[in-house]
């Protein structure tokens, strides 16, 4: 399971080629990113030739929820860290969100073009357009791709290529408009478990 948590960590890492720069296109990113309070749709991610499919969810600013639907992992940012709980081991890996360029889809206010986010290169076809991008000195860590549709400027997926050359694309689907995500929604849910040594462990 780390194995996946390496992959999911590569979602929010990349470094900087020089490449074509079509600043119209950063332009029309950054207004629809800011534009976003929440989302949630369905997602498809294909890494390491293994097909999950789960549940997304995105509320601005800080905050991400996947769920997967045959995989006992989540994975959830609450504003100030982002977790990786592998419920079969009962195990959390945490890390500062802003450590992750996961920030970069959920901060406050996204800078596409004047701060620490830097675009490498941007292509565009008939119907998206893709941004490759990193935060600034982790040019060493890999490179994260985001797509949009054109018509109108939705997100369609993200590719990320981390620093081993591993790739996880991740493709969404009827993704909605929403904020109104339960009091908890962002955060970790543990359960009582019960040991096999007459044990009793207890989680909030």
């Amino acid at each position: 399971m780390k194995k996946i948590f390496v992959i999911l960590f590569g979602l929010f890492v990349s470094f900087s080629v020089n490449a074509a720069i079509d600043k119209t296109l950063i332009q029309k990113a950054e207004k629809y990113l800011n534009s976003i309070g929440g989302l949630q749709g369905a997602f498809t991610q294909v890494a390491n030739g293994k097909t999950e499919q789960g549940v997304f969810s995105m509320l601005r600013p800080g905050r991400v929820r996947l769920d997967y639907n045959n995989a006992p992992i989540q994975l959830i940012a609450d504003g100030k860290d982002l977790y990786f709980y592998d419920k079969s081991l009962d195990q959390i890996t945490t890390v500062p969100l802003t450590s992750t360029p996961a920030g970069i889809l959920v901060r406050k206010k996204i800078d596409l073009q004047n701060a620490d986010i830097n675009v490498s290169e941007t292509t565009s076809d008939k119907d998206v357009f893709t941004l490759k991008m990193n935060l600034r000195n982790q040019e060493g860590l890999g490179y994260m791709s985001v797509v949009f549709n054109k018509a109108p400027v939705k997100l369609n997926s993200w590719s990320v290529v981390d620093a081993t050359g591993n790739q996880t694309d991740v493709m969404f689907s009827n993704l909605k408009s929403k904020s109104d995500f339960g009091k908890n929604y962002f955060q970790l849910s543990r359960h009582k478990t019960v040991s096999t040594n007459d044990n009793d462990d207890f989680y909030d």
